[in-house]
């Protein structure tokens, strides 16, 4: 069975290890340009030597933010200030990845620390937020305007759009965000898709949104490089979207070019009763993996090396997927191969502080990954 720090080889791109950074919202940017804090947030973990570092969810069109304050890919102008971090990143041999995302219901909302639910237009929210029906998250929250089929048309050609454009920068992963109540899980449960049309109602059509996503995500990136799917891998409420039917769209969706599905769960509806303790989301994981021959990471309250090292050597998911205690250490990889006794290679300027017999880290070959990928 692998171990923390064992390669990961998908398609022809090869993780040094399986410790991810998961997306995690900085709220830190102004009209979606990445700043000298994503640089060192981002760039930061990959000195600590995470095996893939992930942005936090960049919205594929200005209505598509969380908040005002987020991440964005919806223009060319967006690219080089993302790709500078691309750069620093793979300097240290690490592999970028881009979570594109579209925050549905959920947009137009204040960061954390401003406030909570909708924020008025006149403090920089916005009018037009998007759902598949006009169902508000919760009485707080801005009540969204169902989208049209032109709406959504849009919608899946701003995927591919975005997808380019961080082709473009440099980015070797590209994750579609699914999970956590945004656009695409809104399509995927019935709590908060009520349409009639083809993309309403039954399974095949509640997730007909996310496979034209893929697809159009798929053609507009090389196809030498993984796409990975977020999902949420159950509503945690009765009559929603759940892991039976999570599976499935695993089966469904390797097929169309997805590589891996990173499973987190709930955030779709705001009175779920969700049993959060270490590892909870693993078993997900582990099913979808199992079920649905495709990998799996597995994401929320990983915090020990010893419990990351236990979930990959019994087959229950291919990476850990690393979000609140790396925030704490930005430095965690590096902590977890020392205690697991486990190669990883540290950085020259850190060298004197490494473990007897560390080797220093080469970047990743700038003719494979720092240039723009050809688009199919």
């Amino acid at each position: 069975m692998p171990h923390l720090f064992d390669p990961l080889v998908i398609r022809d791109l090869k993780l040094a290890n399986r410790v991810f950074m998961s997306p995690m919202c900085e709220y830190s940017s102004v009209d979606g340009f990445a700043n000298d804090w994503h640089f060192v947030h981002l760039g930061s973990r990959a000195v600590g030597g995470a095996g893939l570092v992930l942005t936090e969810a960049t919205a594929v069109l200005p209505e598509a933010r969380i908040s005002p304050q987020d991440l964005g890919i919806w223009s060319d102008d967006h690219i080089e200030p993302l790709a500078r971090i691309v750069r620093f990143i793979h300097q240290q041999g690490s592999v970028s990845g881009m979570q594109l995302a579209h925050a549905g219901r959920k947009a137009s909302t204040y960061r954390p620390w401003d406030g909570n639910g909708a924020i008025p237009e006149s403090e920089g929210g916005w009018k037009n937020v998007a759902a598949p029906s006009a169902l508000a998250f919760a009485p707080h929250y801005p009540r969204p305007q169902a989208l049209s089929l032109d709406g959504i048309r849009e919608t899946v050609a701003a995927f591919a759009e975005a997808a380019r454009r961080a082709s473009e920068a440099g980015f070797q992963v590209a994750e579609i965000h699914a999970a956590h109540g945004y656009l695409i899980h809104e399509f995927l449960s019935p709590l908060s898709n009520r349409r009639t049309d083809s993309y309403g109602g039954s399974f095949e059509n509640r997730t007909r949104i996310l496979r034209e996503i893929v697809t159009a995500v798929r053609d507009s990136w090389a196809e030498h490089a993984p796409v990975f799917v977020r999902i949420s891998a159950t509503d945690w409420v009765e009559g929603g979207w759940d892991i039976d039917q999570s599976v499935e769209l695993a089966r469904q969706l390797k097929p169309m070019g997805v590589d891996l599905i990173d499973c987190s769960s709930g955030g779709n509806v705001a009175e779920a009763k969700i049993p959060v303790g270490p590892g909870y989301q693993t078993p997900f994981a582990e099913r979808i993996r199992r079920e649905s021959n495709i990998l799996t990471g597995t994401v929320g309250m990983i915090s020990s090396p010893v419990q990351a090292e236990h979930v990959l050597g019994t087959g229950q998911a291919d990476a850990v997927i690393i979000a609140r205690e790396f925030l704490r250490d930005p430095y965690w990889p590096l902590r977890a191969a020392r205690e697991l006794g486990q190669a990883i290679t540290w950085p020259q300027q850190y060298l004197r502080a490494a473990p007897d017999g560390s080797k220093p880290r080469t970047a990743l070959d700038s003719d494979d990954i720092t240039k723009p990928m050809a688009v199919q």
